[in-house]
């Protein structure tokens, strides 16, 4: 009996999915949450073409690495206005 008989690519899909749910639950930084965000839609992909919705899947594929850059666009951007902020307090508090 070969082991892999037990792993196919809808429970591959499902534990992806799941891993990547909790990754973006339960870790802390906004670059661990992006990374399992896309482990999450890597599973989501898998299960979407198991279930041969290609047309569904040719979206996902060409919007997953948009939404992506967009995510780390933005934690750029808070970071930057999260330093300016420190700053102004910092001055602030010195008057």
């Amino acid at each position: 009996m070969n082991p892999l008989d037990f792993v196919n690519i809808t429970t591959l899909s499902i534990i992806l999915m799941f891993i990547g749910a909790l990754g973006i639950i339960f870790l802390i930084k906004p670059l661990d949450k992006v990374i399992m965000l896309t482990i999450l839609e890597a599973g989501f992909f898998i299960t979407v073409v198991s279930f041969k919705y290609l047309d569904v899947a040719l979206a996902i594929a060409l919007f997953g690495p948009i939404t992506t850059i967009i995510f780390l666009l933005s934690i750029i951007k808070i970071n930057e206005i999260r330093k300016k902020n420190i700053i102004i307090q910092e001055d602030n508090s010195i008057d």
